[in-house]
């Protein structure tokens, strides 16, 4: 017999499980104050998974508000939609908006690496189609374990495999992203999401509930036992030693269902005849019943009976709980039934109506004909318990922050500067990561401009006037260690920059922000610290937070690790046929460096590659010195001036100069800048690049550069001889350069 209403307030007693739920002692005590009773055990199932760490935010909305506080307008133009929303949406011009989103999937990822992975993605790209737009690309920001560790090799392959086949099946070209590695990821890996969707103006779309009578359908796959709690309490809790204390099982992703899903979708948006919409994300009927009826204009009745099941035994507990993929919910009017499901038919869509808008304010479940549900849709959604934790700064940083890298001993002896440069280009961060994004599409649907390995993903929007879009998604969490607030203003600045040397002009950020448990406040501390960085940060750069995500608990034990804040940048160019490539591209052309090198080796992959050291102070932040950069790049774009433009950033000036040589295997012949070369090499200084271009335009470049005030230096140029020439200092064979670059992950794979 089920719980009914009627049967927990005649019973105010009954204990019930809520600790194994993740539901704490004075959240079941306020829960009962809010209903006035004891909940049903449906009505718990649903306030646990929505007022779970993954749904609520009850840790980190304090923080989260600051955001808010940012200007609303992109450099184009006010946003269409932001933060509350299923995703941002951002004016591009033309008559065309973007919506884009990042989302987590790290602790579904490592207890099961390809469905953790390719469920992560199938979310993000509903909710990016719930915002009425098509799906038109993926990225990926990925951090596992060190590469020679026996437990990377199992989540490595898998995850990657996740993204591929996922991404892969729906047709979504994967244009960019990263893959880093450290130890402390290695029981909690992050798999790191973001999908960008494209429509016009007038196809937005909202998720409410409106218009009582309206009728309340789900479609797409039916309901089953996988994900019950998955990534709303999996994603909520700490990893022990042996792996999560708990193992919902993970969602089972079907990215065919998906395809027919998103076209299904697309073509009810066209026929204009869905007045809300809502994916099935985490926690599944919960969230998208709450949801939908807390925006709307009322309430919603919904039986439970009617939800197509693929397993006839699930108790409405867990059908409610349930995060089977594939599935979405609209809002339709009567009228419009018969016209929606014929759609759905064409497309082989299971389609079912559940429910209703109803007058009032409540959420009312029914289930075999009883009550199961009755409570206020918003208390479920947004009125979750909201934390004040406390937090501090660690007693440990100063020892940290006083153990510089600066201070590590320089061999600047030829044979030192070439073997620094051989490791330097095998550590894992830097190294290729073909072996990764070769099991990606990068090209379907024809519209790939740039992709990896390029500094940045670039879409074409529109063929006739070759509008276009550039992405990049970034974190640096070595400098996020040393000082999180820098840490983030770096990790944004350096997702910026990506966007700015393809020539684009960065508008807005989404973030995606990976922390330890919330109940350390050292980690709390990291937490608030970043956020801030970014407010700041992204105030001084003038673009918005669209939207993001947040993700704790990510820690094995007491291990917590590094402070991830991934920052995505969006980015608008008017004509994609300007754009720029990172790699050199005619023997002959000048190199120049923009920017201020300063000795900043503190976080450095030289400190992490050669010493195995982190500490000291990251590099200084100007993001003046980067909208200035940015600046130039979009101007040097336009009128065609540059060949190439490649970011420096890890690695330092060594890592992006060689970057550049391996595109189209052209060597180089540069003279380092005076001073210490390991400093001029392997520097990590913010707010530069490396450019090439024809000797004819040296003199116009560099007066666009001064006329922004960013510092050049001619360094040299392009050869077509296969040697990386650093002129009084070294002379590196490009094919060693280059072997030591591809061999690392091919070979931990193997």
């Amino acid at each position: 017999m089920a719980d009914t209403v009627e049967h927990a307030a005649q019973t105010p007693d009954v204990e019930q499980p809520y600790a194994a739920l993740g539901v704490k002692d004075d959240e079941y005590a306020r829960i009962r104050e809010i209903l006035g009773r004891r909940p049903t055990s449906a009505e718990l199932a649903m306030y646990s998974v929505m007022w779970s760490e993954h749904c609520s935010y009850k840790s980190s909305k304090v923080h989260l508000r600051k955001f808010g506080e940012l200007s609303q307008d992109t450099p184009r133009g006010p946003l269409l939609a932001g933060i509350g929303d299923n995703a941002g949406v951002v004016d591009i011009g033309q008559g065309y908006a973007v919506t884009f989103k990042a989302e987590s999937h790290n602790h579904p990822s490592f207890v099961e690496p390809y469905q953790g992975a390719a469920t992560g993605v199938g979310g993000i790209v509903r909710d990016i189609l719930a915002m009425g737009a098509r799906p038109i690309g993926v990225m990926d920001s990925l951090r596992f374990g060190p590469l020679d560790e026996s437990d990377t090799r199992r989540v490595l392959p898998g995850v990657v495999a996740g993204v591929g086949g996922y991404g892969n099946c729906l047709g979504l070209p994967n244009i960019g992203g990263e893959v880093q590695f450290h130890e402390s990821y290695l029981g909690n890996p992050l798999v790191n999401a973001l999908c960008v969707g494209v429509l016009r103006h007038e196809d937005l779309h909202f998720a409410k509930a409106t218009g009582v009578g309206n009728q309340v359908i789900m479609f797409g796959a039916a309901t089953g036992g996988d994900g019950i709690g998955g990534a709303s309490i999996l994603a909520s809790e700490t990893f022990d030693e042996d792996g999560p204390a708990k193992r919902p099982s993970v969602q089972v992703g079907d990215p065919f269902m998906e395809k027919l899903l998103i076209e299904c979708t697309l073509e009810l948006f066209q026929a204009g005849i869905i007045n809300g919409i809502q994916d099935f994300g985490a926690a599944g009927i919960s969230c998208a019943t709450s949801e939908l009826a807390s925006a709307g204009d009322g309430g919603m009745f919904v039986n439970l009976d009617l939800v197509p099941l693929r397993d006839p035994n699930l108790a409405p507990e867990e059908i409610l709980m349930s995060e089977s993929q594939e599935r979405m919910m609209a809002v339709v009017e009567p009228a419009n039934v018969d016209r929606f499901m014929e759609i759905c038919a064409k497309w082989d869509v299971q389609a079912t109506v559940v429910g209703e808008v109803i007058e009032g304010d409540r959420l009312i479940i029914q289930w075999h004909g009883e009550t199961i549900v009755d409570v206020d849709p918003k208390t479920v959604a947004h009125e979750g318990p909201v934390y004040e934790r406390p937090y501090h700064r660690p007693a440990w940083l100063d020892a940290v922050n006083a153990d510089r890298a600066e201070d590590l001993p320089h061999d600047n002896s030829p044979e030192a500067l070439t073997s620094a440069i051989l490791t330097i280009l095998g550590h894992g961060n830097i190294a290729d990561k073909t072996w990764v994004t070769e099991q990606y599409d990068r090209y379907v649907r024809g519209n790939s401009v740039l992709a990896q390995p390029e500094d940045s993903g670039m879409l074409r929007i529109d063929e006739e006037t070759g509008l276009g879009i550039a992405l990049a998604l970034d974190a640096n969490s070595r400098f996020s260690y040393l000082n999180p607030y820098l840490g983030a203003q770096l990790s944004l600045a350096e997702s910026y920059r990506n966007v700015a040397v393809t020539g684009a002009e960065p508008v807005a950020i989404t973030d995606c922000l990976n922390f330890g448990s919330p109940e350390d406040p050292e980690v709390m501390w990291q937490f608030a610290e970043a956020v801030l960085g970014l407010v700041d940060g992204c105030r001084e750069l003038g673009v918005p937070v669209t939207g993001g995500n947040v993700s704790l608990y990510n820690q094995t034990a007491t291990a917590p690790i590094l402070p991830t804040p991934t920052v995505g940048v969006l980015g608008v160019i008017d004509n994609v046929a300007t754009r720029l490539r990172s790699g050199f591209a005619h023997p002959g052309d000048a190199i120049l460096l923009l920017g201020e090198t300063r000795e900043e080796l503190s976080g450095s992959i030289w400190a992490s590659a050669l010493h195995d050291h982190l500490g000291g102070m990251p590099p200084a932040v100007s993001l003046e010195a980067e909208k200035a950069l940015a600046a130039v790049m979009g101007e040097a774009s336009r009128r065609g001036l540059l060949s190439s433009a490649h970011d420096v950033s890890e690695g330092g000036l060594a890592v992006a100069l060689a970057e550049s040589a391996f595109r189209a295997g052209l060597g180089f012949a540069v003279t380092v800048p005076e001073g210490d070369p390991t400093v001029a090499l392997f520097s990590e200084s913010a707010a530069r690049a490396v450019v090439s271009l024809s000797g004819a335009d040296v003199e116009a470049f560099e007066a666009l550069c001064a006329e922004k005030g960013v510092p050049v230096t001619r360094l040299g140029e392009v050869t077509g001889e296969p040697e990386l020439e650093f002129v009084g200092l070294l002379t590196l064979g490009l094919e060693e350069a280059l072997s030591a670059w591809k061999a690392p992950i091919p070979a931990a794979m193997a």
